[in-house]
């Protein structure tokens, strides 16, 4: 028997519980993970609070979509892999267990540098800012406008963006302000007067939005005339503003392996706010969905 966090209904944090369950094994094609580190993501209570799970979805159920860890038993046809490896990677829910079962497809090697609590939270959150950036193929003639900026994905994006030669502007609370012009990025508050807050500090327009907060984030880039096809949303429907959507796509390890290597080499930097142990998942989850987040909420495990 091990530990994993589990629900039985939908609702808050508190319906969240860590339970004994059976050890998972490694089914053919599969390799499992003595789970080190989670990270936590928006997807994660949304699903949890009934917003936005599959048909296949049953109870109980599993949490987390990101995770690190070193693989421990390895299924037949498995390749890529061998007990002892320390890998990070993502999986369809389960992370936040002692043992979680992986398609290797969805890993890379850590490198020793990489410490557990970031890898825990970079491979959902990089693999999405990395796609949503790639998609819009972003130069120095681009100025970007990015939402909740100093979130998870968001400062990520602001980061790649920046890599790729674009000037970026980043919507935060005050209180990161500071952080986001460490970065490069030029922090603007967000809320009512946006459009005019974003106008002076980009006298010449906007080219490219990438939301990670909502509506008030589309509506702003509709308003500064950005193209709706260069307005890519992880945060709402695209359908309801006729925007894009790229990101939350299946792991690459090609694009894993790179992110490493940029925090590796100091390259992107991936805040890690808070560390929490597996038995305080409902406090993490208060915390993340309290907002105003720099970066990650991590669970530490095992």
């Amino acid at each position: 028997m091990s530990l994993a966090v589990r629900y039985n209904e939908f609702g808050p944090a508190s319906v969240l519980r860590v339970a004994e369950v059976p050890t998972p094994t490694a089914k053919p094609g599969r390799v499992r993970i003595a789970v080190r580190a989670a990270g936590l993501n928006p997807a994660d209570y949304k699903v949890r609070e009934g917003e936005s799970h599959g048909p296949s979805f049953t109870f109980p159920a599993g949490v987390g979509r990101e995770l690190a860890g070193v693989v421990d038993q390895v299924g037949e046809g498995a390749e890529g892999f061998a007990p002892g490896d320390e890998v990070f990677g993502t999986t369809v829910s389960g992370a936040m267990a002692e043992y979680a079962v992986i398609n290797p497809g969805n890993l890379a090697h850590k490198p020793a540098a990489l410490d557990w609590a970031t890898a825990g939270g970079l491979a959902l959150a990089g693999t999405t800012a990395w796609d949503s950036v790639a998609s819009q193929h972003l130069g120095a003639d681009d100025t970007v406008l990015v939402s909740a900026a100093a979130g998870g994905v968001g400062v990520l994006v602001c980061q790649l963006a920046l890599r790729a030669g674009a000037t970026v502007i980043g919507t935060a609370g005050e209180s990161n302000h500071a952080f986001l012009r460490s970065l490069g990025v030029v922090p603007v508050a967000y809320g009512p007067g946006l459009v005019d807050r974003v106008r002076a500090a980009a006298p010449g327009g906007v080219t490219v939005v990438f939301d990670h907060h909502g509506a008030e984030t589309i509506e702003a880039g509709i308003a500064l005339g950005v193209p709706r096809e260069r307005i890519n949303t992880i945060a709402t429907d695209p359908a309801d503003h006729g925007v894009v959507r790229v990101g939350r796509g299946p792991a690459n390890p090609t694009t894993l392996a790179a992110l490493a290597a940029l925090v590796v080499a100091g390259e992107l930097v991936v805040p890690v706010e808070a560390v929490y142990p597996l038995t305080e998942v409902v406090a993490a989850f208060d915390r993340l969905e309290r907002g105003h987040v720099r970066g990650k909420i991590v669970l530490a495990v095992g």
